[in-house]
């Protein structure tokens, strides 16, 4: 078999690209020449701190779940699928067996994966092999570097479909990163009237303000909590979503929501937070989790970025070679995280 180039993780703070076999694409797959490919913040917490969800087993395993591409091949019993097909791909593996898989809650399948993470495959590669079904379709003519962002936008989506925004006025999010902007854009999308960030770096403020926030909070020199009281007549905001994956910031979307509000926490923490639990009772606030995507997001998202609904170019601050992976992905989002919101690897690069 030809090899290829492919990034691979071996462990904390050791990611190479090596010459590896090209996959072979079997029943029911397809295969893809990968375009472009995110870096995720689970790509970080590996690279750092991992194997966190990274099977140890599985070690090396090849890198990348952000990705979109074109089909080059297709296998046997493959039946919409094309050679020349424009697609984005959706990464998740489940085992369809568990419990929230048969109540068709796939995304929350107890035995969750994903491609570049826990698969055979990963999409910072030269060729990667998918089921049919994981290649979403793009439009002709979809910008493929849009693609990529279609996985983290569906997170975003999802998690807005989690709450109710019905009768929604006042919407804060708490952290102005990638999937806090993300929702950002979203809630937009969704025409919410008002829509406060909290973010700690100037440049992602701005950023923010660029994709439309109506109000952007500094919380190292500001007040949230007083500053989203002060905008709603003393109530607070309908709905906080939590996209810092910090414990202060996990604090201001608690106390920064009214009675009977909703917090969505969207990040992953590294460490377990804690909630004021008392401020939730006596408030009957609602505080819920929102993982990943369901049947239907990554269309839905596809569609809205086609009509332009959705308009996510700024979040694409760099561009990279698959050879600078480290220097100028891995280590810039992490020490110049201030000018830095999605670094995309161009594979052809």
């Amino acid at each position: 078999m030809p090899s290829m180039r492919a990034v691979r993780y071996h462990g904390p703070g050791d990611v190479r690209v090596e010459e590896i076999e090209e996959p072979r694409c079997g029943v029911g797959e397809v295969k893809i020449r990968p375009a472009f490919v995110g870096i995720c913040g689970s790509d970080l917490h590996e690279y750092f701190h991992g194997p966190l969800t990274i099977p140890r087993a599985k070690i090396p395993i090849t890198l990348g779940h952000e990705f979109s591409g074109t089909i080059t091949e297709i296998g046997a019993g493959v039946t919409l699928a094309k050679v020349g097909d424009r697609v984005a791909v959706k990464p998740n593996l489940v085992d369809g067996g568990c419990v929230a898989c048969l109540r068709g809650w796939s995304n929350c399948c107890r035995n969750l994966g994903f491609v570049g993470f826990s698969g055979d495959a990963g999409g910072m590669s030269d060729f990667v092999v998918v089921r049919e079904e994981q290649a979403i379709l793009l439009p002709a003519g979809f910008a493929l570097d849009l693609g990529a962002l279609v996985e983290p936008l569906t997170v975003a989506w999802h998690a807005v479909n989690r709450c109710s925004l019905r009768d929604a006025r006042t919407v804060l999010v708490v952290g102005g990163g990638p999937i806090g902007l993300a929702v950002l854009l979203v809630l937009k999308a969704r025409r919410v009237e008002t829509v406060v960030v909290a973010e700690i770096s100037v440049q992602r403020r701005e950023l923010a303000r660029t994709l439309g926030a109506t109000c952007v909070i500094d919380p190292q020199t500001e007040d949230v909590n007083s500053k989203v009281r002060g905008m709603t007549m003393g109530m607070g905001a309908d709905v906080a979503f939590e996209c810092s994956g910090a414990q202060a910031g996990l604090d201001t979307a608690v106390t920064g929501i009214r009675e009977r509000g909703t917090v969505t926490i969207v990040s992953l923490f590294v460490e377990r937070p804690s909630v004021n639990a008392l401020g939730v009772v006596l408030g009957e606030k609602s505080v819920m989790g929102a993982v990943i995507y369901e049947d239907g997001d990554f269309e839905a998202v596809i569609e809205a970025i086609w009509s332009g609904k959705l308009d996510p170019k700024a979040l694409i601050t760099s561009k990279i070679r698959m050879e600078d992976i480290v220097e100028r992905g891995f280590q810039a989002l992490v020490k110049g995280k201030d000018q830095h919101v999605k670094i995309l690897v161009d594979i052809a690069a």
